[in-house]
């Protein structure tokens, strides 16, 4: 018998389901993982390994499991579930008005557009950008800390994976 049932690929959903939450929890904070998937989600698994690599909710999906890295990256339907559950401006980071049609067309964050941030971020952590007045454009990874962000002048702050035009158009 090749199978064995240790492993994750082979858990039970209810094991799957406490798995991820956890790792959601503590990748954005406590509570997360409830949020970004109730019990009406379906995995997507790796054919090779059985895996998971994505987390749908009502056929959308919500969020992606780095093989990687094992982070988890939000697509837009994810980042407005972190953004509606935590207060500002937990997981955020916030730029000008002027810049957030650019930011929501799917265009990179630069740090001199940075007004505010969480001030827990660290390089390498999945955020969500936000506008002045808290309206989600975009969701990304952050290439700077929270403090450089906001003393950089120059530079890429966040690498923006997917702005809300895009997937306002699909949906």
């Amino acid at each position: 018998m090749s199978r064995k049932p240790e492993t994750p690929e082979f858990l039970p959903r209810e094991e799957k389901f406490r798995k991820i939450r956890w790792m959601a929890d503590y990748q954005f904070g406590r509570g997360a993982g409830k949020v970004l998937f109730p019990d009406t989600c379906k995995f997507i698994v790796s054919p090779k390994t059985g895996r998971i690599r994505q987390i749908t909710d009502k056929g959308i999906r919500i969020a992606t499991l780095k093989a990687s890295s094992g982070w988890f990256s939000l697509s837009i339907e994810g980042a407005k579930r972190i953004k509606d559950f935590f207060e500002y401006p937990r997981n955020r980071v916030v730029v000008t008005n002027e810049v957030s049609e650019f930011i929501a067309d799917g265009k990179n964050v630069f740090a001199k557009h940075v007004v505010d941030v969480d001030e827990n971020l660290r390089a390498g952590d999945e955020v969500v950008v936000v506008d002045e007045d808290d309206n989600l454009l975009a969701t990304g990874k952050a290439v700077l800390c929270a403090s450089e962000m906001m003393l950089f002048n120059r530079g890429i702050a966040v690498n923006v994976r997917a702005g809300v035009k895009k997937y306002l158009d699909q949906v």
